[in-house]
């Protein structure tokens, strides 16, 4: 499947890209290119095979989430530059 200049010229418009037209001939070329990849994948017989997220069988591998003891405020505060109280000192963001 072919795309149109036009086709092209929107396409970049959607992604707000200034293209000059040797950069919109680029594109169009290389959008057409996949799309026609995507359209012969589209012909693979794909019965019997099933729906997947991930290519590998893939376990958690994150620890249980378990309570623990937490450092006390004082040595979690120790090298801070600027401590406020219980907490990090940090400047403003906003006026």
């Amino acid at each position: 499947m072919a795309l149109t200049p036009e086709e092209g010229r929107w396409v970049a418009h959607l992604a707000r890209l200034e293209l000059s037209d040797a950069e919109l001939a680029t594109l169009t070329r290389q959008l057409a290119a996949i799309v026609e990849y995507v359209d012969q994948l589209r012909q693979v017989n794909t019965d019997g095979v099933e729906p997947l997220a991930h290519a590998l069988a893939v376990q958690n591998v994150f620890r249980a989430d378990e309570p623990a003891p937490s450092l006390p405020v004082d040595e979690a505060l120790a090298n801070a530059p600027d401590r406020r109280g219980d907490f990090y000192g940090v400047p403003p963001v906003l006026e």
